[in-house]
């Protein structure tokens, strides 16, 4: 008896084991049911299945469809094919009702004799397309907001990157960065032959660092990242930390402001993010997760004053937002660590929630900070990211030949803390660009992406900007 019920046994294990070995993969049943109820989840008919393999140069592209491929339901037209070369990132102005995006022009300080001649911002009229220029002399213009107050915080993406505010940029004035100053110092900016100082100022409060992504609350507090890799200059130096600006002056109230001298972004005290992943107060390598508090830093030195104090260094930080469906105590927010693909490093989008923004303290422990998407062979890379307002879900933009854009689910009730899963939504057709700059309309039907780093063509040195409709939200 005992010799037939250990055969037994063994033939139900032989059964088992065989059944699982014909059945599907789990893993790859979940990701076929995202693809199968698509429209329900993301509100466009069926991903795309695969990235592009497509190499069509932009010369030979005559409409949206030659330069991307786009998931089923969804419509693209170009906006303009005319920004500048290296139109990145972007802000819509002003917040309500907007006319114009206002482009960050990602490319170097160029100088004709003294005068600036590389256009750093553009803006793009969102009837007409046609294309302004606003600015000149900036280095790498990257990170651009539209605050509350209805001025423009452009940012440039240098290791000596400095903070810009413009009022007014649709004025018709041009403006140009004379002289960038030093870190933590004034500049000179010219309007029109004329001292800019009314218009448009350097925010010398504001952190000197490689500037992408950055977050500017109503109060005027500023969440930012350094886009610094780990291990630069020294084997052992740690990467970009995560900073807050908090303002002498807080803005408690609404509206716009008629001079940037009424800005909360005129003085303020910085702070870089240390996260503590025991309950006393344990930093350094190995604690990326757990619970964060500010620790003061220059606005100078913040680079080296984070690196000096322990502040939490991550892989290139690049663009970073807030959650507009977050309903907690606070502010989430959310950024991207692009990592290295060839290391098989393949990034990961990071979110925090700062339940006390205003609050900035080496004693108060105000931030709860965990990985949200993480990086595989096939979605990587991940640099730009963008809330889409109503539904909450993620929209993550890689960094490469052929970039893509997946569509991620906010966490649901499951036990897990981390998006309930990605699809791919874009996929870019010319392999010598990359797609930059997503966002979307305030009422997430709509969304705009840049087409950069096109190789030289015909056509000039220029980026293809498209608008990209038919989401639909529920």
């Amino acid at each position: 008896m005992r010799l037939l019920k250990t055969a037994l046994n063994a033939g139900v294990c032989a059964f088992v084991l065989a059944g699982a070995a014909n059945a599907a993969d789990f893993g790859s049943q979940v990701e076929q049911l995202l693809q199968a109820q698509s429209q329900k989840l993301f509100g466009f008919n069926g991903p795309l299945p695969q990235a592009s393999n497509a190499n069509i140069a932009r010369a030979n592209a005559v409409s949206p469809s030659d330069v991307i491929d786009l998931a089923h339901g969804l419509t693209a037209q170009f906006l303009t094919r005319n920004a500048a070369n290296d139109a990145d990132m972007f802000s819509f102005y002003p917040l309500n009702n907007p006319t114009h995006v206002i482009f960050c022009i990602e490319n170097g300080r160029t100088l004709s004799g003294a005068t600036p001649v590389n256009p750093s911002i553009q803006a793009i009229d969102l009837k007409t397309g046609a294309v302004t220029d606003v600015a000149f002399g900036m280095n790498r213009c990257d990170g651009i907001r539209t605050t509350a107050w209805n001025t423009v915080l452009a940012t440039e993406e240098a290791d000596d990157g400095g903070a810009y505010e413009l009022l007014n940029p649709l004025g018709g004035d041009k403006f140009y960065v004379a002289d960038r100053g030093g870190a933590g110092s004034a500049t000179i900016i010219d309007q029109n032959g004329a001292n800019a100082a009314d218009r448009m100022v350097k925010r010398p409060a504001l952190a000197s660092l490689a500037w992408e992504g950055l977050a500017v609350l109503d109060t005027g507090v500023v969440i930012y990242g350094d886009e610094l890799r780990p291990g630069t200059g020294t084997a052992d130096k740690d990467g970009g930390a995560l900073f807050k600006f908090v303002p002498a002056a807080p803005r408690l109230s609404t509206g716009p402001v008629s001079s940037l001298a009424q800005s909360p972004l005129a003085a303020g005290q910085n702070y870089a993010m240390r996260v503590s992943c025991t309950t006393g107060s344990q930093y350094g390598q190995g604690c990326e997760v757990g619970n964060g508090e500010w620790v003061a830093v220059s606005a100078a030195f913040a680079r080296s004053d984070a690196d000096r104090l322990g502040a939490t260094g991550y892989y290139r930080p690049e663009d970073l937002h807030t959650d507009p469906t977050y309903q907690g105590a606070g502010v989430r927010f959310c950024w991207t660590n692009t990592g290295n693909e060839g290391a098989q490093h393949y990034g990961e989008v990071m979110c925090g929630v700062d339940s006390a923004p205003l609050t900035a303290s080496a004693s108060q422990r105000t931030v709860a900070v965990n990985r949200f998407v993480e990086g595989d062979a096939d979605f990587n890379s991940f640099d730009n990211l963008a809330f889409q307002p109503v539904t909450g879900n993620l929209y993550v933009i890689e960094d490469h030949p052929n970039g893509d854009v997946f569509a991620c689910l906010p966490d649901g009730a499951d036990r897990d803390i981390k998006t309930d899963g990605c699809v791919r939504m874009l996929s870019v057709r010319d392999q010598s660009a990359e797609p930059t700059g997503f966002e979307f309309s305030s009422d997430g039907r709509t969304a705009i992406v840049s087409i950069q780093h096109s190789a030289p063509d015909g056509l000039g040195d220029t980026d293809d900007i498209i608008i990209i409709g038919g989401f639909k939200v529920k």
